[in-house]
């Protein structure tokens, strides 16, 4: 069954992640105070952005992966921005960067058709 990770913007200009099976069953949720205790207190929300999946597990994933991530780096997705939202994945501690030394990774994209910027 089909799965949804998405990004709301939140009265306060928070944002919030989540996933679901039923998008706009969710974000209907979300608006009647019905969501997420974050969301409820700050109402109105708008969807700033969507990714599809072809399984509920895999968006629960992405969710929780884009859940850890900053509001910059979220915005960096939400834009489409490939460029930024990798420089924003880079390590910025200086220690911890020239201790180890990570190699760059390419991170997983879903495919163009599966990501929707809503705003």
């Amino acid at each position: 069954m089909k799965g949804y990770m998405y990004i709301l913007e939140c009265s306060d200009g928070s944002y919030y992640t989540g996933s679901t099976k039923y998008l706009e069953r969710r974000i209907q949720q979300h608006q009647n105070g019905e969501g997420s205790n974050h969301t409820k207190k700050r109402l109105p929300v708008k969807l700033l952005y969507y990714e599809q999946y072809n399984r509920i597990d895999t968006a629960f994933y992405r969710e929780k992966q884009v859940q850890g991530w900053s509001k910059a780096k979220k915005k960096a997705l939400i834009r489409g921005d490939l460029e930024d939202l990798h420089n924003l994945a880079k390590c910025k501690n200086e220690t911890h960067y020239s201790v180890y030394r990570a190699p760059d990774f390419d991170f997983a994209q879903p495919s163009n058709d599966n990501r929707h910027n809503d705003h």
